[in-house]
């Protein structure tokens, strides 16, 4: 059964999210891996998420949340990230009550394992959980409960996507996860990708349907892209993805 805290959305998510009481949202960036970490909270509660922590900017996150007055719940991850080892087992120490999450079909451990369909709850806000697997299998997309925005990690970038050629990737996967899961959004819909290496920030489901240059192929043509990228091997992923199979636990110093 799903934990109490990642509930099967049973009714329309839009529900959640009371008109004239936007989602508190901060966007941050890690240089060395280029990606983002983005923090999401309620301002009446003061409950909040994390999503896509990286190690070396854990206490960044933390000395925000604190700053804010919110209550972290939840570090989530996309993914089991080959670039950065998680922040998320750091993020448990530093704020006792968090507890880490990400995709059972990951293989890594974490406090709470997430299914396709469910949802996780921080104030009056949700996030629900989309599968969305062919950089790797255990990939998922969070959009927010009004589908106002999406996290998308590697599975969809500004102007690209998440490479297929190692962690069991699979290209025709992912070209049909992009489609169904995320380009079946509304139009309008904010796009947030873990990644950027171009000084974007955010793009739109439009925007991407459009003009997203792989993925406005045929899924044959995408393929034959994605098999012939030659793209070296990221630099930390003998360290990272051990270390995020273990949902990145750290030692603190004493």
């Amino acid at each position: 059964m799903a934990p109490a805290a990642l509930r099967v959305a049973g009714r329309r998510l839009s529900q959640h999210c009371r008109a004239g009481a936007p989602v508190l949202l901060r966007q941050m960036f890690e240089p060395t891996s280029c990606t983002y970490t983005y923090l999401l909270g309620d301002r009446e509660t003061r409950e909040a998420v994390l999503i896509d922590p990286v190690l070396e900017t854990a206490p960044r996150d933390v000395q925000l949340v604190k700053e804010l007055g919110l209550r972290l719940l939840y570090a989530v991850n996309t993914h089991c990230h080959a670039d950065h080892i998680t922040g998320s087992g750091l993020l448990r120490s530093l704020l006792p009550g968090c507890q880490s999450v990400i995709s059972r079909l990951s293989g890594a451990q974490a406090d709470l394992h997430i299914e396709d369909g469910q949802s996780i709850h921080f104030g009056r806000f949700a996030l629900e959980t989309r599968a969305s697997p062919g950089h790797t299998p255990g990939c998922v997309t969070f959009v927010l409960n009004d589908h106002s925005m999406a996290f998308t990690g590697d599975a969809l970038l500004i102007r690209g996507c998440g490479r297929t050629d190692f962690q069991q990737g699979c290209a025709k996967t992912l070209y049909h996860s992009v489609h169904e899961k995320i380009f079946t959004l509304p139009g309008d819909c904010l796009i947030y990708p873990a990644h950027d290496y171009h000084g974007l920030t955010v793009s739109t489901v439009e925007e991407e349907r459009t003009l997203n240059p792989r993925l406005t192929l045929s899924c044959e043509e995408f393929v034959k892209v994605m098999e012939n990228l030659n793209l070296p091997k990221p630099h930390q992923i003998d360290i990272a993805v051990p270390a995020n199979m273990r949902c990145g636990v750290q030692t603190l110093p004493s």
